[in-house]
């Protein structure tokens, strides 16, 4: 039996519950305390009112407009002829005004009207179940003819029916096939056809030359085959998607300009607030039940934890923004091109902190300036690879200005990019600026020469 003495740091609940709370962003936390108010009696939660109005007070707008717009329509039913015609729900598909259309819908809707024999009419609705969302139909033959239990034949013939139906290029294997749909609808068999079934890559890497040899024709015809393309809907199931509500986002940390200086505002950080009941203080003092002091005491103790927390986090969150502001006043200043390198080992020790404290502060949290709304997260960034004092974000965007900016019909090498951003304080090697231009997705000079 060997006896082994060392120590051990436990964190306490109220501890483990303050970095629980740390991490949360500004509307997890909300939901958070809503639900410890509707749980735990002795808190109150006071919303900010600068929140009001992106929620209640934009609620009761629309259920006016909505009351509005209802007794327009009610008001106007004797002026139209057909009225029950007018307001049916199949009417009202794909409109403004009604049902949102779907691309199966709208395809089911076609081929009910289809002359066609039942049978193949079934096959055609199993097919548009079958469809992705952008149009095309990429299950592979055998696996579809199973599951409609018809012959491989019979099913080609199938697929074949649902690529004559709107939108055009529906029904397609593959994004050549799909142009391709789009092309015959047209009745364009010149040198966009041949481009699209044989040399779209090469087309996309901007290999004119190479084309034009291959088809015998001019490097101008490339260019007009390349322009009639470009009018082609690579996905033509698209339209039909519904847009995805873009997310909400409260700033946390607002920096102001002072003095010639870019500090926090303290001022203007709305926040959820968590008080205690009175009420339920007093009760839990005064009373001799048992059973109700044991109680509240138990939802008193869990209030106060909760405050700590949202006081710990307020202070730590704080504490890293101001870390933020002082080190990246250039950014404030001059925008994004300024952003200097930082790291969170560099606040976690400024603030004395833990590193993964600071990765908890600042996740799921946002900073208002006068250049926008951004991530906290985003002013801790990497230096680029070569030394510079400039960040790898910074290098990146003036990498891409400077492109978005060169002559198409000339545009800049690897090597011109290097001592153009070597003029703007960016000291990075050939090497390095290939690699933040492959990173952003932009070709070489081949690839982007029009």
């Amino acid at each position: 039996m060997e006896l082994e003495l060392r120590q051990e740091q436990q964190l306490s609940m109220r501890q483990l519950h303050s970095l629980r709370l740390l991490q949360m962003g500004r509307l997890e936390i909300r939901e958070y305390l809503e639900s410890v108010a509707q749980e735990n009696p002795t808190v109150e939660l006071e919303l900010p009112h600068e929140e009001e109005p992106l929620t209640r007070r934009a609620e009761r707008w629309l259920d006016r407009w909505r009351w509005l717009e209802e007794n327009d329509r009610q008001n106007s039913y004797y002026e139209r002829p057909n009225q029950e015609e007018e307001d049916s729900p199949m009417n009202r598909i794909g409109t403004d005004g009604g049902l949102a259309e779907t691309l199966e819908s709208f395809l089911c809707r076609q081929i009910a009207g289809l002359e066609v024999p039942e049978r193949q009419r079934q096959l055609l609705y199993y097919l548009v179940g079958c469809l992705e969302d952008s149009g095309y139909l990429t299950v592979p033959t055998e696996e579809l003819a199973a599951g409609a239990g018809v012959p491989e034949e019979e099913l080609r013939r199938g697929i074949a029916r649902l690529q004559t139906l709107e939108p055009a290029g529906v029904g397609a294997a593959d994004l050549s096939q799909c142009l391709y749909l789009q092309l015959q609808r047209i009745g364009d068999d010149g040198p966009a056809t041949q481009i699209v079934l044989h040399h779209l890559e090469a087309l996309a890497r901007n290999r004119y030359h190479q084309i034009a040899q291959t088809l015998h024709i001019s490097q101008e015809e490339v260019r007009r085959a390349q322009q009639r393309i470009r009018q082609l809907d690579p996905r033509p199931g698209r339209q039909f998607s519904p847009p995805e509500p873009a997310p909400m986002v409260y700033p946390d940390v607002f920096v102001v300009e002072q003095e010639g200086e870019f500090v926090c505002d303290d001022h203007r950080r709305p926040a959820p607030m968590l008080h205690l009941n009175r009420y339920y203080q007093d009760l839990y003092r005064q009373t001799d039940d048992p059973e109700v002091k044991k109680y509240l005491a138990e939802k008193l103790v869990q209030a106060e934890n909760v405050l700590f927390a949202l006081r710990q986090r307020e202070s730590t969150m704080l504490r890293c923004a101001r870390f933020v502001a002082a080190g990246q006043q250039a950014f404030f200043r001059d925008g994004p091109r300024a952003l200097r390198p930082m790291y969170m080992t560099e606040a976690a020790q400024a603030l004395d902190v833990h590193l993964s404290t600071v990765s908890r502060a600042v996740k799921d949290k946002y900073l208002q300036c006068r250049q926008g709304v951004f991530p906290l997260s985003y002013f801790f960034s990497a230096p680029a690879p070569d030394g510079s004092d400039v960040s790898r974000r910074a290098v990146l965007l003036r990498l891409r200005e400077l492109i978005d900016g060169e002559d198409k019909a000339h545009p800049l090498s690897d090597e011109k990019l290097r001592c153009l951003l070597e003029q703007k304080g960016c000291v990075l090697s050939r090497r390095t600026v290939a690699k933040y231009r492959e990173e952003l997705g932009i070709p070489g000079t081949a690839g982007r020469r029009e």
